[in-house]
């Protein structure tokens, strides 16, 4: 886990109730990652996830992931087969975005109407403690920036737009940057190939005993 003296300090504590406390209220904040800055709401909330698109200027026909502080809570949301369970064991927390069959429940604008969800559990004690303040409501898991603008890895790379529309932000300093691995092991594909690319292709090849599709 990225280190915060194995626990995030007091000047963040603050920031944290702020967040959590806007996100149960149904607004958006921006959070921090092992990867990039992230732009959070109540994925259970059609209305909260709304605003996420709007935040961003993102189309409605692309999906969103979600983010839990665990795999138990992940599959309150989700139905993952047994196979993308022990993926999910044997990678999360981490910078992986794991795509398993969502629960009915589950906000349709979240998914775009797919019956399919990402779901990220960030290796970020930050990003953890504010899923944990939330939980069992998941948080919507996507790079708080325009659409097709660069991921933000500092809160002063944020879009000054974007980071005035938010309710809290929380600052954790630099992020390292990258994206997240994509992908669904239970069909054995790899969507993007980011972070332990090479680890999670060795992993599914020796799982399903065939080289997994990698789409990018």
């Amino acid at each position: 886990m990225t280190d915060f003296d194995e626990s995030p300090p007091s000047r963040l504590d603050g920031a944290l109730d702020e967040a959590a406390a806007a996100i149960e209220r149904g607004e958006t904040v921006v959070y921090p990652t092992e990867t990039v800055y992230g732009l959070g709401a109540d994925a259970t909330s059609a209305e909260a996830v709304e605003r996420v698109f709007e935040t961003k200027g993102r189309d409605r026909d692309k999906p969103l992931s979600i983010g839990v502080p665990s795999v138990a809570v992940a599959q309150r949301h989700t139905q993952p087969s047994e196979r993308s369970l022990r993926f999910m064991r044997a990678f999360l927390p981490g910078p992986v975005t794991v795509v398993v069959e969502r629960d009915p429940a589950l906000s349709d604008a979240v998914t775009a109407g797919r019956d399919r969800v990402g779901v990220r559990i960030p290796d970020h004690d930050v990003a953890l403690a504010l899923f944990e303040r939330v939980a069992p409501t998941p948080v919507t898991a996507t790079s708080a920036n325009r659409s097709g603008a660069p991921s933000a890895v500092r809160v002063a790379d944020l879009d000054p737009d974007l980071h005035d529309s938010v309710s809290a932000v929380i600052d954790a300093g630099e992020a390292p940057g990258g994206g997240s691995t994509v992908v669904d092991p239970e069909r054995n594909v790899v969507h993007r190939r980011g972070a332990m690319g090479d680890a999670i292709v060795a992993w599914l090849a020796d799982e399903t005993g065939t080289e997994p599709d990698v789409e990018g």
